[in-house]
């Protein structure tokens, strides 16, 4: 065989007859060669990567979202270059600079909130950018989440027609999540607009917070948890950590003190108590996201910008 014919039948090419592509890819694969891409690339001027950028890699909601971008992809010969940036703008920096030395074809961010330097990065590339899990004010491109803020006032309302008043808010410590910042916000805005008593804060440690940290806050508190009415959760873990830190104290939950969290974890359901939570429709963001991305990936011309609100549901349990 030719090095051209070799070249085009480990590419698919349809000039290439079924058998001879079939006979090259079974000496190849007896080979363990690997089809090295890099001039493709140079030629087409396409990687066929799409950049990603996720703050954690052990939250199983955004693992959710990133199985859905990954099945979505399959098929269209791109593939995911992922950095994790454990809840740091300023790691997310690090990986954008070098996530765009791969040259994608497209970068999706996690979050609305980023550095100026980040937003430049972004500008000058020109990358078409999909930012998710947030619905920023102004995006660097297109959006695809829900409000964190939003989501909150059901929570809050939930609890005030149940006849809790004085709420305690547990999340993470200023200037890392800033989802679970405006989740926050989002609790003391409805509480005023509510007329509840002001919303007690209570620092559960740097982010990401987990069920060490939630069952940490209880156990600090003591009996005197039971001073509030109930504990709003950034999210479900660390609500299930403080439940669980309630059992051992004989706080009963929900009769002495309401608990609820955020995300819809599968540690919710399976709780006991079944904790009340937020559906923000993990799997469904990862989804709009690839809606998008095979648009961008497929049309030439450059698209509109566009801002999908996927929304959140309360989803009431036995802990409210």
């Amino acid at each position: 065989m030719s090095p051209m014919t070799v070249s085009r039948a480990l590419r698919d090419d349809k000039t290439v007859s079924e058998a001879t592509r079939t006979r090259i890819r079974q000496v190849a694969s007896q080979l363990g060669y690997v089809y090295d891409t890099t001039a493709q690339a140079f030629r087409t001027q396409k990687s066929g990567f799409v950049a990603i950028t996720l703050p954690s890699i052990n939250n199983a909601n955004f693992a959710q979202t990133f199985r859905a971008l990954s099945d979505g992809l399959a098929g269209t010969g791109n593939q995911l270059l992922l950095g994790s940036t454990n809840y740091q703008v300023g790691k997310e920096e690090e990986h954008v600079r070098q996530l765009f030395s791969r040259n994608p074809e497209a970068l999706v961010l996690t979050g609305g909130y980023h550095t100026d330097n980040t937003r430049q990065l972004v500008a000058a590339r020109g990358l078409p950018v999909i930012e998710m899990w947030d619905l920023p004010a102004a995006p660097l491109g297109h959006a695809v989440g829900f409000s964190n803020a939003h989501a909150m006032t059901a929570v809050v309302r939930h609890l005030a027609e149940t006849g809790r008043r004085k709420l305690a808010f547990v999340g993470a410590s200023d200037g890392a999540d800033m989802r679970g910042a405006a989740r926050r916000q989002g609790v003391l805005e409805t509480a005023r607009t509510l007329g509840l008593p002001e919303v007690a804060l209570l620092d559960a440690g740097p982010a990401p917070v987990s069920m060490r940290h939630g069952a940490g806050v209880v156990a600090q508190l003591g009996a005197d948890v039971a001073q509030y009415d109930a504990l709003v959760c950034v999210s479900d873990p660390v609500a299930f950590g403080c439940l669980s830190a309630c059992q051992r104290l004989g706080i009963r939950v929900p009769e002495d003190l309401a608990i609820t969290g955020f995300g819809c974890f599968e540690v919710s359901e399976v709780a006991n108590p079944r904790i009340t939570t937020v559906n923000v429709n993990a799997h469904k963001i990862g989804e709009q996201v690839v809606a998008v991305l095979r648009d961008i990936l497929e049309q030439p011309e450059e698209l509109e910008p566009r801002l999908i609100d996927v929304g959140s549901e309360l989803v009431p349990g036995e802990t409210s």
